[in-house]
């Protein structure tokens, strides 16, 4: 097919989704277009990759940043405060209820000080606190659960027809090459094959979700969106094949698995046994791995060495660089200046993160950080447990994001920065005075126990 034709169909395609979901579904708040956009660029590439203006790629570039970007962020960011500060927020139950989260992020702050470039320290704070701006947001919609779950599903509308657009017809936007294999590497409209692998991954989370435990939503062949989400799904599952993101493959798993386990009676009933479960299957793992050492073998069957793609002997020689194991190189300072040109000439390729979330904390703010990491993530598991008996498939969506996180952050660093994996994490784990306020006046959180029993 000529690839303008094709391109045309595509467009129309992605027209008639957003045409059908405006005629079937309730009519969202406008704000949610700005965590929209923000979601979008940072799950595909960003504006100025998009215009074709971002420097090359350099030590320097990678330090300094694009100005174009840098815009684009600060203007939602003001449209996100504008938002919020015209809605009614109580403010001090805000800092109260994500007490560890603000407190994460004022260790953040207080970092840049030891930092080599605490300028570019700071501007990166900034963006940062941007995904806490798009997620109160989101949290401060009449149906927050209801607003995510749109956020996702436009998403989808745009990730995943593009990027089969872009990998079928426009090889040379979609695809890449394997710098020292000349393999190819699928990528459609994100910048890495990993990255697509986390846009198939969301979206994967969002229609098990809706489909698997969402009660209000059922599949019905003679129902338009059902038949248009069937396709999403069979693109996502097509995509995900093309990435050959191990990490995104086991997470989607892990997450279709746990929205399927919490369909049974013997959960539903007594929606607290599900955190039971998370426990003992973690602590089950870490046992089977010390007895057995099944890592290797799961890492075999997802089609990878046990050297995780050479993440293991990278992961060595970062932990040589010498950084301060209490408080790190400072708030997103290690991948900078000459302990940057340092580590690309030590590994022959220009990675600018660890691969492991942990270990990108450790290395940025040291020990502090990966127990702030460890804090949060606690807290928030207790927020789903408590939120389990009132809103039992939005608690178990949250949970989703937290474990998802956990698990992607093994091989791949998402927990700083503009990325769509962070942003969820922190959906998961914070909660707004306000959404209690619409609980009451609107009744978001409709207890749906009943309907599992």
């Amino acid at each position: 097919m000529d690839p303008q034709l094709a391109a045309l169909i595509f467009i129309l395609f992605i027209i008639y989704l957003f045409w059908t979901d405006r005629k079937e579904s309730d009519r969202p708040s406008n704000a949610l277009w700005i965590p929209l956009t923000w979601m979008f660029i940072a799950g595909s590439r960003y504006v100025g990759e998009w215009l074709d203006l971002a420097p090359p790629k350099s030590a320097n570039a990678y330090t300094e940043g694009s100005p174009v970007d840098a815009a684009v962020f600060f203007l939602l960011i003001a449209a996100g405060l504008f938002i919020l500060f015209k809605r009614k927020i109580d403010w001090g139950r805000v800092l109260t209820q994500n007490k560890w989260v603000w407190l994460y992020f004022l260790y953040c702050a207080m970092s840049i000080i030891w930092a080599d470039y605490s300028f570019v320290s700071f501007k990166r704070w900034i963006k940062e606190l941007g995904n806490v701006v798009m997620i109160m947001v989101i949290l401060t919609e009449k149906h927050p659960y209801e607003a995510i779950g749109v956020i996702l599903r436009r998403l989808s509308f745009l990730w995943l027809p593009l990027s089969v657009l872009f990998i079928k017809y426009y090889p040379y936007l979609g695809r890449s090459y394997q710098r020292y294999s000349g393999a190819p590497m699928y990528t459609g409209i994100a910048g890495h094959k990993n990255y697509l692998g986390a846009m198939c991954l969301l979206s994967i989370i969002y229609f098990s979700w809706k489909y698997l435990l969402n009660r209000k939503e059922r599949f019905r062949f003679a129902n338009r969106g059902s038949i248009n989400d069937l396709i999403l799904m069979g693109m996502a599952a097509w995509l995900l094949d093309k990435a050959q993101s191990a990490t995104s493959l086991a997470c989607s798993v892990v997450s279709v698995s746990m929205f399927s386990v919490s369909r049974l009676a013997v959960i539903s009933q007594k929606p607290g046994r599900i955190i039971a479960l998370v426990t003992i299957t973690f602590f089950l793992g870490l046992s089977l791995e010390a007895t057995f050492g099944v890592k290797d073998t799961v890492i075999e069957f997802l089609g990878r060495n046990t050297s995780l793609t050479e993440r293991v002997p990278m992961w060595e020689t970062l932990m040589e660089m010498g950084t301060n194991p209490f408080v790190g190189a400072g708030f997103q300072s290690f991948w900078m200046g000459e302990r940057l040109e340092k580590i690309w000439d030590a590994l022959g390729v220009q990675f600018t993160q660890a691969h492991n979330g942990y270990l990108e904390q450790y290395l940025n703010l040291g020990y502090i950080g990966v127990a702030f990491i460890g804090v949060i993530l606690l807290s928030g598991l207790f927020k789903v447990r408590n939120q389990l008996e009132v809103d039992y498939p939005a608690a178990m969506l949250r949970l989703c994001f937290i474990i998802a996180a956990v698990l992607y952050n093994y091989t791949e660093a998402s927990f700083y920065g503009i990325n769509n994996i962070w942003l969820l994490t922190l959906f998961g784990i914070f909660e707004i005075s306000y959404q209690k306020k619409a609980c009451d006046q609107y009744g978001e959180f409709i207890s749906l126990s009943k309907e599992w029993k």
